[in-house]
């Protein structure tokens, strides 16, 4: 298979994640499962400069909006669901995770004219009857905390049929210390508006005491928290520390939401499991008896088309190291919510118009699991969009 030298994504750490790194590295050593908890997430990989252009992503979703009802371009929004709408607010963080889905993004803040523009449309007539919630994401948008205060009121006045705001965060795990007066006060939920913060913890190791404290502040709020975890060959790929993971969020606070394989974008298979590892491990999570009901997740993979949840038949065919995801997503659906949005190639649909997906799955040798391998029946996505 044709491989290439990809673009090399910068390393970056905050002092408080390069400080824990190395007290986990001296306290554990190398190839403990707490240091690799956090280094594999962070640290560089000379594994990551290997591409496979043929079928690894450039970003894992088009879903851009890119003109509002008077014409003009509308930066930041992105949508593919009837209730929510998403805005990337920034593109800034204080680390960068090395299985990034939006590392190729490039590098913008928006205005303050942005935002609003974004807010007026959300509360638009064309929106008003079935947009129900936003999601505040980047980068980070807690390093900016007043622009999030701008944006959250922004929507609170313009868009009064928005009953919820979702504000995607790792700064308790990266940072904690900037969960702070400026950010708390940011985040208090508005009258009429629910606050909610998405976060992402991937291994226990994370929930540090440090941690631990900036998310109770954050949920002292009012706010709800919940998790949307990565799963990560050798970071917790193992049922052992999924249980612990599961059992710390259902005793502190932070409500499980979707366990995701690994996108396939560029740079990453070294990190990704196979999807069958994936079954097994959900199933063993969710149907063992080892964690509470309240703290089981959702296995779902984020595919061209947007996110797939496993389910029984939801894997409807296989061709060498892909495989064909169906889904109850239509494509005039989508139409209808986002005129700009386009089929990919890896789509198919069915005569009622419901959409299917090609979707990457690992070829990463996992000893003991089931392992898929390249053939030359793989489909390729070079062309039109595959259709029944």
């Amino acid at each position: 298979m044709e491989r290439q030298v990809a673009r090399e994504f910068g390393q970056r750490l905050s002092p408080f994640l390069s400080q824990r790194i190395e007290e986990l590295k001296r306290t554990y050593g190398e190839e403990s499962r707490q240091y690799r908890g956090l280094a594999a997430q962070y640290l560089f990989d000379e594994r990551e400069r290997e591409i496979d252009w043929k079928s690894e992503r450039r970003r894992h979703y088009e879903a851009e909006l890119l003109r509002g009802s008077d014409g003009e371009e509308l930066r930041g929004l992105e949508r593919l669901y009837r209730r929510v709408a998403l805005i990337d607010l920034t593109t800034a963080c204080t680390s960068f995770c090395r299985y990034c889905l939006r590392k190729e993004y490039a590098d913008f803040t928006l205005s303050e004219r942005d935002i609003e523009r974004a807010a007026i449309y959300f509360g638009s007539r064309e929106n008003r009857d079935e947009l129900r919630e936003v999601l505040i994401t980047g980068g980070d948008p807690c390093l900016l905390p007043d622009l999030l205060r701008y944006a959250l009121d922004s929507i609170a006045k313009n868009a009064p049929n928005i009953e919820i705001v979702r504000i995607g965060s790792r700064l308790p795990v990266q940072e904690p210390s900037l969960v702070n007066e400026a950010l708390l006060s940011a985040l208090c939920p508005r009258v009429g508006l629910r606050v909610e913060l998405a976060t992402q913890v991937n291994h226990p190791i994370e929930l540090c005491k440090e941690s631990r404290t900036a998310y109770g502040a954050i949920r002292d709020l009012g706010v709800t928290i919940y998790n949307q975890q990565v799963l990560l060959n050798g970071v917790n790929d193992d049922l052992e520390t999924l249980v612990e993971l599961y059992d710390a969020f259902r005793y502190i606070g932070i409500e499980a939401h979707y366990m995701f394989h690994c996108v396939p974008v560029h740079g990453v298979a070294h990190l990704r499991t196979s999807v069958e590892k994936g079954l097994v491990l959900a199933r063993g999570l969710t149907s063992s008896g080892m964690t509470s009901g309240r703290a089981k997740p959702m296995y779902t993979a984020m595919t061209d088309i947007g996110k797939v949840t496993f389910y029984d038949g939801c894997i409807a065919d296989r061709r060498g190291d892909m495989v064909l995801l169906h889904t109850e997503y239509t494509v005039d659906d989508r139409k209808r919510w986002n005129p700009s949005w386009n089929v990919p190639d890896s789509t198919v649909v069915d005569a009622e118009g419901r959409m299917s997906v090609w979707y990457k799955d690992s070829v990463l040798h996992n000893e003991g699991w089931p392992t898929t391998y390249i053939t030359e029946d793989a489909p390729s996505f070079a062309g039109k969009a595959f259709r029944e």
